[in-house]
């Protein structure tokens, strides 16, 4: 949920066993030229739909372990299926050789607008030219659909070339927001040794609640 409430300069303590860090929204409102995509061999899209929600949660994990990506793992399992099953979100795989290495989700349920709701890739994967095979794919699909504009946001969480990477992809910075949630490593929603970047402070423990 976005607050329209702008906070006040100066410093915010947070509550205990949270976490806060800065997002970015950007937005295009036409088609931007495709930039060229390096040789990668073996690129597939693949559909996923609301039986795919273990594959579909490997693939978040591997991709957003280490960038505090949990937004889909503390979902119940049927929330999460109705999401990726429902044919306005166009959520895919993108497979090499036969391995997982990106998701790309589109959420076209607003009517005329595209968010680019998840776009990534496991590590290991980043800056292999993947990940512009990717976007061009996102761009050539979101645009293929009668819309007038299409948005993301990335966050200080985020891997730290993202921001311009979507700007060089055609977005344009439109609003600066701060998240403020629970640290999932302390509610046990990912591994309390994930996203070592980004301290673990103790407090008050918030897992099992």
């Amino acid at each position: 949920m976005m607050h329209e409430t702008p906070l006040p300069a100066g410093y915010h303590p947070l509550p205990p066993g949270h976490l806060a860090n800065v997002v970015t929204c950007l937005e295009m409102t036409e088609k931007p030229p495709l930039r060229p995509v390096p040789e990668v061999a073996g690129l597939s899209l693949e559909r996923l739909g609301a039986a795919d929600t273990q594959r579909f949660r490997a693939l978040f994990r591997a991709i957003g372990q280490d960038i505090m990506w949990f937004s889909r793992l503390v979902m119940a399992e049927e929330t999460l299926a109705g999401i990726i099953g429902d044919p306005k979100v166009h959520s895919h795989a993108l497979v090499k050789q036969g391995r997982d290495i990106g998701l790309l989700e589109l959420d076209f349920r607003e009517a005329g607008q595209c968010e680019l709701s998840f776009f990534g890739l496991v590590p290991s994967e980043v800056g292999s030219g993947a990940g512009r095979f990717l976007m061009n794919a996102a761009l050539e699909r979101a645009w293929g659909q009668p819309i007038t504009r299409m948005w993301v946001h990335t966050c200080t969480f985020d891997h730290p070339n993202a921001l311009s990477f979507y700007r060089r992809s055609g977005f344009r910075p439109y609003q600066v927001m701060v998240e403020v949630h629970p640290d999932p490593r302390l509610t046990g929603h990912l591994p309390r040794e994930a996203s070592p970047q980004v301290p673990l402070l103790e407090g008050t423990s918030l897992a099992g609640r």
